[in-house]
């Protein structure tokens, strides 16, 4: 499975810094990650922490990660166009401009959806770490991403523990 997610920051001081992390999603200053985790929840990748204004797309695409062949991608909409070699991807499909989902494809999307939720539970496991979910507001170089490195690790320690 393979999702992103967003962590707000403090306001850069330079402007053209503040323009790379501003997200419109968000409506924020963030830095944003991309997560790629099994089924049972164990992170097995993490992607460089980039600008708010990169989308999940771009980050996987220049991140390049080579999955096993013959795996299965669980993603959602945000990585429509991703299809690494040897994958089988799983996606809901789009409803097109003007138009609406037939009733197949809209219990094909919530089939999809029930097994995508998980990710989403997962990201929230990592994000028990209160500082993901606050401001960051340090300004090491490098800190930001040695705090979401930490919590992914202190994820997969837990869900080791659970066994």
């Amino acid at each position: 499975m393979i999702d992103g997610t967003e962590r707000r920051i403090n306001r850069p001081k330079d402007p053209d810094k503040q323009k790379e992390y501003y997200s419109g999603k968000k409506k924020t200053h963030s830095v944003t990650n991309v997560i790629i985790n099994e089924r049972k929840g164990k992170v097995v990748y993490l992607s460089g922490t980039y600008e708010g204004k990169k989308q999940d797309k771009k980050i996987a695409d220049e991140e390049d990660y080579q999955f096993p062949k013959g795996s299965t991608l669980l993603q959602d909409t945000g990585f429509q166009g991703y299809h690494p070699e040897g994958v089988t991807i799983v996606q809901p499909k789009k409803k097109p401009r003007n138009g609406e989902l037939t009733e197949v494809e809209k219990v094909i999307n919530r089939g999809i959806s029930s097994l995508r939720v998980e990710v989403e539970h997962h990201i929230g496991g990592i994000k028990r770490c209160q500082i993901l979910v606050q401001k960051f507001r340090n300004r090491v170089e490098g800190f930001v991403d040695d705090v979401m490195e930490t919590a992914c690790g202190l994820h997969n320690f837990r869900l080791e523990l659970r066994r």
